[in-house]
């Protein structure tokens, strides 16, 4: 026997001795981690097989909303990808800045590229100056009060796209009964260090390969911020973007109701319809921006929309979905973790928890290389550039588990603090005005 199948089955024989952590380990690798892998493998494969089918038989119009606020002379390559979109019908691009009056920087690039672009054929460029700052929700209603196309796409100030975005994005919306569409992100900066490789596998495998397997079983968990796509008519009707945070998936769950009521409308994604962003490359802001994330969370699902959890609003496929999914997988279950890992540290010696850490980072990193192998085989455009990733996978179940860890203390920081509140994308006197919950 090799000394990996000794520490293997030894590993094996250790946990099985000890029925307790039994039944704490293999349910929620068997309910919860192995139907989410096949829902997600099995949609993606669906999804290949009519990906042939899917094309443009109509080019809606389109207004981009682009939410600015400090990006300075970035603003200028965003408004360039979007003129430059190889789209045969009428683009009008919106760029809103919020606080123009101490963004000058900001404000003066936007009406540079207005005007860089002001003669270019089926393209419109307008500036929306928003002296006073009212956060990210009223620069997008703002953007919406001014958008006069069939579809609106909300993206990032500081966010570029492949030239063939809109066509791919149009494809989805030949189908009548699509309400709205996710589009893909990539991390641009994935090769400055070690964390922006680790954003760009997570972006890859639970952001593109995992949106694309659950948009085809119609259970798509949210529309990114970022970069979403809309049927102007519908969006109006459900109230454009409300105030409070992660108004992406507060937007996702009132279209989903919507979608209640109408059986045959769908969310999709669009994989192929690629926007590129910089990730943060500091561990502090990758911790802001994960505890603001992962505590908006719980106040969307259990505070804001508490009501709205429920099988006659979302109907059965999405209610049981955002359940597990929503609430289980990514506010109860990280919480249980650390509880769970902080338990297993006092009552065992240190050879068993070395020994079980083994045993789960064996688990988790055979589903990450079936993710990430699905990834590069069905679902990436680049897929010669997305290999060169795969030596850094070993490293992502660890990556991972630290990312959970702080979902578990933005849990407790939003059930203590309400941080929903401290929220950096509106002053404090918008969301003090919006209604507590």
């Amino acid at each position: 026997m090799s000394e990996f199948e000794y520490i293997f089955y030894s590993i094996i024989g250790m946990i099985s001795e000890d029925t307790e952590l039994i039944f704490i380990l293999f349910p929620i690798m068997i309910l919860i981690e192995m139907p989410l892998f096949i829902l997600v493998a099995s949609g993606v494969l669906r999804w290949s097989v009519n990906l042939s089918e899917l094309e443009a038989t109509s080019c809606p119009s389109i207004s981009f909303i682009i939410t600015c606020y400090g990006e300075g002379e970035a603003i200028s390559e965003t408004i360039d990808t979007l003129v430059e979109q190889v789209y045969p019908n009428k683009i009008e691009i919106l760029v809103v800045v919020d606080g123009a009056k101490q963004n000058a920087e900001t404000y003066q690039a936007a009406l540079y590229g207005a005007k860089k672009h002001q003669h270019k054929q089926m393209r419109t460029v307008k500036v929306i100056a928003k002296w006073q700052r009212g956060g990210r929700v009223s620069t997008l209603n703002a953007g919406l009060s001014e958008a006069k196309n069939d579809l609106v796409i909300n993206v990032d100030g500081d966010t570029s796209f492949d030239n063939n975005m809109a066509w791919e994005m149009a494809k989805q919306f030949s189908d009548p009964n699509v309400l709205a569409s996710g589009g893909a992100l990539r991390v641009r900066n994935w090769d400055a260090n070690l964390l922006t490789r680790m954003q760009s596998l997570e972006y890859m495998m639970s952001m593109q390969t995992g949106k694309t397997g659950m948009s085809n079983w119609g259970v798509l968990n949210n529309i990114s911020g970022a970069f979403g796509a809309f049927r102007i008519e519908v969006i109006k009707r459900v109230g454009g973007w409300d105030t409070h945070t992660a108004e992406d998936l507060d937007l996702t769950m009132r279209l989903k109701q919507y979608k209640g009521r109408h059986p045959n409308s769908r969310l999709a994604f669009t994989p192929h319809s690629v926007g590129h962003t910089d990730a943060p490359d500091t561990l502090k802001i990758l911790l802001m921006q994960r505890l603001r994330w992962d505590g908006d969370l719980l106040f969307l699902f259990l505070r804001k929309h508490k009501q709205g959890l429920s099988p006659s609003l979302l109907g059965w496929g999405n209610f049981v979905y955002t359940l597990v999914y929503g609430v289980i997988q990514n506010v109860v279950l990280p919480l249980l973790m650390a509880l769970f890992s902080l338990y297993v540290c006092l009552s065992y010696p240190i050879t068993f928890v070395l020994s079980m850490l083994l045993f789960i980072y064996l688990i988790y990193i055979t589903f990450i290389v079936l993710t990430f192998s699905i990834y590069i085989g069905l679902v990436s455009e680049r897929p010669k550039e997305d290999i060169k990733l795969s030596i850094w996978l070993p490293l992502y179940p660890i990556y991972a588990f630290f990312m959970r860890l702080i979902t578990a203390f933005s849990m407790v920081n939003e059930i203590t603090r309400r941080s929903h509140e401290e929220s950096s994308m509106a002053p404090w006197w918008v969301l003090k005005r919006g209604k507590r919950f």
